[in-house]
């Protein structure tokens, strides 16, 4: 597997997790989410990647979506995150943290050895 390949699997599994703490600060639409996105992550994601991914967390319930006039030339669909959502949040959020602290371990314990035989 390329590097670039290991990195696009990296963007791409953690973008659930991304959005949905995009969202939970309030309602946004997509085209705020990929901005957002890109101003704190540097993640960029484009609307054919962003909306079929807001389609299914609606779909699954943790987000809803409601058209909103009148702000904007045209309507524009807000994201918010469900009752749901906020708990899937949660428990990403505490599974993220989990894995990257095991990564850490390996890391470090890796690192220590290299270090240990030269």
């Amino acid at each position: 597997m390329s590097h670039d390949t290991w990195q696009e699997q990296l963007r791409r599994g953690s973008l659930d997790l991304a959005i949905l703490l995009t969202v939970s600060t309030g309602p946004r639409y997509g085209l705020a989410i990929i901005q957002h996105l890109e101003a704190f992550t540097d993640l960029v994601v484009t609307e054919g990647t962003i909306y079929p991914i807001l389609g299914r967390l609606t779909r699954d319930r943790l987000l809803e979506a409601e058209w909103v006039e009148g702000e904007a030339p045209h309507a524009r669909k807000y994201y918010r995150l469900t009752r749901v959502g906020a708990k899937r949040l949660a428990d990403m959020k505490g599974e993220w943290r989990a894995f990257a602290e095991k990564i850490e371990r390996l890391m470090t314990a890796s690192e220590r050895a290299a270090r240990e035989s030269h």
